[in-house]
């Protein structure tokens, strides 16, 4: 997919998108859960290490995994970047799901996971496609007027405003 064509898709899946207001990630994902009709969960994990994210799609459920042991920003651009592969539709050739769950949820029969993504599993057309979605989904929410105006709230303690 090239770029011109992946920055109509972004358009198209922003403008059928939720805006929860004040915009927060995991509200993001239970609507984005409510309108597919399909659970998304979010599940933080410590040591990922070679991964910040991963997303598991089972025939139940959208399984979203997030590092916890870093910043809450860093968690919520981690679930956006996770939900924006989801919204893409990506899949990953190169990550063996019956491994991958065996490793990381040895209590799920492989046989119940349906597509596995992992940031290091990623083509980097589709992690560029997932970054990008995941950072206009917050820019979206986050208008630089609003920005501009907290800033300079901030900056003149509110004598402006």
């Amino acid at each position: 997919m090239n770029r011109r064509r992946a920055r109509r898709r972004h358009a198209a899946l922003l403008r059928d998108l939720p805006a929860p207001a004040p915009f927060d990630a995991r509200e993001l994902c239970r609507q984005v859960a409510a309108l597919r009709r399909r659970p998304i969960r979010l599940l933080p994990m410590t040591g990922l290490d070679e991964v910040c994210g991963l997303w598991i799609a089972t025939d139940t459920a959208d399984l979203i995994f997030h590092e916890r042991g870093t910043s809450p920003p860093h968690q919520d651009h981690i679930v956006l970047h996770e939900l924006a592969h989801l919204l893409c539709d990506h899949r990953s050739a190169s990550v063996a799901p019956a491994e991958l769950s065996r490793v990381l949820l040895p209590h799920l029969d492989p046989a119940v996971v349906r597509r596995v993504l992992g940031r290091a599993g990623y083509t980097s057309e589709e992690e560029w496609e997932a970054e990008t979605l995941a950072s206009l989904i917050r820019q979206r929410d986050t208008p630089a007027t609003t920005f501009t105006g907290r800033l300079r709230d901030a900056l003149d303690g509110g004598r402006h405003g």
